[in-house]
């Protein structure tokens, strides 16, 4: 009789989602009052629209939502596959706060889902907002920075990290609409809309036809802050400006990958200062190391719109005397050389471009430049290559460019004790699948590298040196390392040492399209061969779903507390910033 109520319910639950209609935002959806929005129904079969009903709190939509949605007979997909009836309105807004049920019938389909509309207080909170996020932020990378930068000795650790002073109040779930598992895109949309999305996309609910730019689109932060405030805004990031993580502070695209089409997001919503990598989209395709396909010239776009260009470090640092109020930085074609191999190793693509700035120096002219706004101003700052040297599984890496993510917290901290009406946010995307094991002693006998592995007791403590006090390793290569080793990842060769020779490229792919181990790491003395535990099309460690830490401080940094989404920490930045609805009298 069980089995039978099983296979019952089982059959039951399988024909609802067949007849299930889908509704765009989301249920649960938390909407910001006055913020622009699009509305999409999408059926699941061909409907007459005589049939179609839809209310919002028990009334006809068109009296809450205020216009009527487009009705569109056949939407197809792929090969002109007919995937069934839809209705989509654009630029819906909500002006009064409170919870909006949404009732759609059609046919056999129907659908309900409930949005909570909020609004923010009048006054704003905080002045300036500094959200500063390294991608792919885990535990084990700022644990393995305060051992590398500071040192261990009797247990404790010998000096304190930036970040180690900003508290930490709240854990954040990161998970995207269509998987468990995330990437740095819908995370980071979720952070700068309120609204969760699925993998890959940004600024849009993720919809069901093959046209990444007709995805039904939501507010960014940035176009919120333009439309209801006259603050500055700032993107710093050691990756591609039209990467994930920058991208979402302006961007709407299903498909991430578009970063032509996001460079023009950018240029129509113009942040006042804009620092990264990304030249590559900004150039014509007649230039040299262009990928636009196209000959628009957003160098001279942006020039001719008042701002000063920068593309390295010398230019930077002229950009920053100067009194335009806007500034360019362009200083890679692609995605910003490491801190290791920028200052130190002069490895990856450091010879080609000598004089790139590191995050420091972005983050610290951003903040001079966006301070002389007396209205205030909004400053994402992404310290990228912690999750471009993590999928590699190039430890060392990534965590030098923890400590140099740690020193643009340092200049964030300066900046907030000379003007206490700043809010900091120091948080990740997503996390990895990485942990500090123990040490590798090369001092231990015998040549197999793995035997030198400590644990336990006989790990020891690391012997990092800092000379010259800059907060740096004077050397990575020591002879007692920390191990950090990654849960995850293709098959490749351990070689238990730092890759000094640039950047580690774990798995190749073979004459099957599929990744195997890199042998040019086969030969590496004491090397050991690691089955892979992911696919074969994956040539790297992927991202974890563990909950990411979130650390602030300043004024509205009480909003955050306990688990949250993602999308619950835009409606506290809102909130600080007062972009709601302003009441009328």
């Amino acid at each position: 009789m069980r089995m039978l109520l099983s296979a019952l319910a089982a059959t039951t639950f399988l024909a609802g989602a067949a007849q299930a209609t889908t509704v765009y935002p989301l249920d649960r959806a938390t909407i910001l009052a006055g913020s622009p929005f699009d509305f999409k129904v999408e059926f699941k079969s061909v409907v007459k629209p005589e049939d179609v009903k839809i209310t919002v709190n028990d009334q006809d939509y068109k009296t809450v939502l205020g216009q009527e949605a487009e009705f569109v007979a056949e939407e197809k997909g792929k090969e002109d596959k007919v995937l069934g009836s839809a209705m989509i309105a654009r630029g819906l807004v909500l002006p009064a706060e409170g919870a909006y049920t949404i009732e759609v019938t059609a046919g056999s389909e129907s659908k309900s889902v409930t949005w909570d509309v909020y609004n923010t207080g009048e006054t704003q909170k905080a002045k300036n907002v500094i959200f500063l996020i390294a991608d792919g932020f885990s535990v084990a990378h700022r644990t393995a920075a305060r051992i590398m930068s500071k040192g261990m000795s009797e247990g404790k650790a010998n000096g304190r990290l930036n970040l180690d002073d900003v508290p930490p109040v709240a854990f954040i779930g990161t998970s995207a609409t269509d998987a468990v598992a995330t990437d740095s895109a819908n995370t980071m949309s979720a952070y700068m809309t309120g609204h969760k999305t699925a993998v890959n996309a940004i600024g849009v609910y993720a919809d069901r036809t093959p046209d990444s730019f007709d995805d039904p689109k939501v507010e960014t932060l940035a176009e919120a802050i333009r439309r209801q405030t006259k603050k500055s805004i700032g993107i710093v990031s050691t990756a591609e400006l039209q990467d994930a993580t920058p991208a979402a502070v302006v961007a709407h695209t299903r498909k991430r990958g578009d970063k032509a089409e996001i460079n023009g997001m950018l240029f129509d919503v113009k942040p006042d200062v804009l620092l990264g990598g990304g030249s590559a989209y900004f150039l014509p395709q007649a230039t040299p190391g262009s990928k636009r396909k196209d000959d628009k010239d957003y160098v001279k776009l942006f020039q001719d719109a008042g701002y000063t260009l920068a593309t390295d470090k010398t230019e930077l640092a002229t950009a920053a005397g100067t009194n335009t109020g806007k500034i360019l930085g362009i200083f890679h074609t692609g995605n910003m050389d490491t801190t290791l191999d920028r200052e130190f190793l002069k490895k990856g693509t450091v010879g080609k471009f000598p004089n790139q700035p590191g995050l420091v120096e972005m983050t610290t002219v951003a903040l001079d430049n966006l301070s002389k706004n007396p209205e205030g101003f909004f400053l994402m700052v992404e310290a990228a290559n912690i999750d471009k040297m993590s999928h590699p599984l190039d430890w060392d890496r990534a965590v030098v460019d923890t400590i140099e993510f740690d020193k643009a917290i340092g200049v964030a901290r300066d900046f907030a004790a000379k003007n206490p009406d700043t809010l900091i946010v120091v948080t990740g995307d997503h996390t990895h699948g990485v942990s500090i094991i123990g040490t590798v002693d090369d001092e231990k006998p015998g040549t197999d590298m793995r035997e030198k592995v400590g644990t336990y007791a006989s790990a020891g403590f690391p012997n990092y040196t800092d000379e010259n006090n800059d907060g740096y390793p004077d050397k990575v290569d020591v002879t007692r390392r920390l191990f950090l080793n990654a849960n995850n990842g293709p098959d490749h060769y351990e070689t238990f040492r730092p890759k000094l020779d640039g950047p580690f490229v774990p798995a190749i792919q073979n004459e099957n399209k599929e990744y195997i181990a890199n042998e040019a790491y086969k030969d590496v003395p004491g090397a050991v061969f690691v089955a892979g535990n992911i696919p074969k099309e994956g040539d790297s460690g992927v991202h974890a779903v563990d909950d990411v830490v979130l650390q602030a401080i300043g004024p509205g940094s009480d909003g955050f507390k306990g688990y949250m989404e993602q999308s619950d920490v835009y409606r506290v930045l809102v909130d600080t910033m007062a972009l709601g609805v302003k009441q009328t009298n």
